[in-house]
């Protein structure tokens, strides 16, 4: 097991080259073949669900001028058809330029690798909208035991980052469609995360979409509706300013809930956690800066 992680880290970083070694830069010319786009189906599992309609216009009117410069990546399903393992927008702006044919690749790799290197492949491009992110996220973690750090070196982001990102996941449905949909921004979805009542949380999230409310000002009203609630369980003095300033910090760093205790002689710092892998990634943060 102490063999493993270290060779995982190493894969994802190399990201999808090093999931498949024969395919980089130098593809030699006589392992590229033309194949009928009739006859390739897209990875249905693929975590992009969404592609930019103008973006993908720029492609196919280049492809028009130019063709297409670097093969997609195939995988046989039978005799005649293919499963696109890599290059979906290439195919998809293929067949908006009218082409009947493209430069592939063809590599039979087990599907569980094909699902890894569409994920790796997708974060890496960095144009998942911000659910598209966190469920391929979840799904590393999940079905690959990739851990945030390896994740978080694989993709340039920040473990904060990937934490905060999955636990979009946490909204409620309707919040998590808006957000899809680009009714609501990421940002806006982060600030709903400290209101814990369901109904309130898509309330404001309807609030943000009809009256264009900024990230700041769903961060103030979720921050009073949550210390109304504190209020009503226990009615504390307020509060020094400074301390809610470094709870506030510390809730933007760790992704999670924390509440800050002075005392007469001595303080506690309360971090909250949902799941024993919310835990594992608080205490991998902490030693982190260490």
């Amino acid at each position: 097991m102490e063999d493993y992680m270290p060779k995982r880290s190493k894969r994802l970083g190399k990201g999808l080259s090093a999931l498949i070694p024969q395919i980089n830069e130098e593809i030699d010319k006589k392992d590229i073949i033309e194949i009928k786009l009739s006859n390739i189906r897209p990875n249905k599992n693929q975590p992009r669900k969404e592609f930019d309609n103008a973006k993908l216009k720029t492609l196919s009117d280049s492809i028009k001028s130019v063709g297409v410069l670097q093969p997609i990546v195939l995988k046989p399903v039978d005799e005649e058809n293919y499963m696109i393992i890599a290059g979906e927008r290439r195919y998809r702006a293929s067949l908006l330029a009218g082409k009947t044919e493209i430069p592939a690749v063809i590599k039979d790799i087990p599907l569980k690798d094909i699902m890894e290197i569409a994920l790796i492949e997708n974060l890496q491009r960095e144009d998942l909208n911000a659910i598209e992110e966190a469920i391929a996220y979840r799904s590393l973690i999940d079905n690959y035991k990739v851990t945030q750090e390896e994740i978080s070196e694989a993709v340039g982001k920040s473990r904060p980052h990937i934490t905060n990102t999955i636990r979009l996941l946490q909204l409620q449905k309707q919040v998590i469609e808006m957000i899809e949909c680009g009714d609501i921004t990421q940002g806006h979805g982060k600030a709903l995360l400290r209101v814990e009542n369901p109904q309130k949380q898509i309330e404001l999230a309807k609030r943000i979409f009809d009256e264009g409310l900024s990230v700041r000002a769903i961060e103030d009203l979720a921050k009073k509706i949550s210390e109304n609630k504190e209020i009503k369980k226990s009615p504390e003095k307020n509060k020094d300013i400074y301390i809610k300033d470094a709870e506030d910090r510390l809730t933007n760093i760790f992704g999670t809930k924390v509440n800050i205790s002075k005392g007469k002689k001595k303080g506690k710092i309360e971090i909250e956690y949902h799941t024993d892998e919310e835990l594992n990634d608080i205490i991998s943060m902490i030693m982190e800066e260490n």
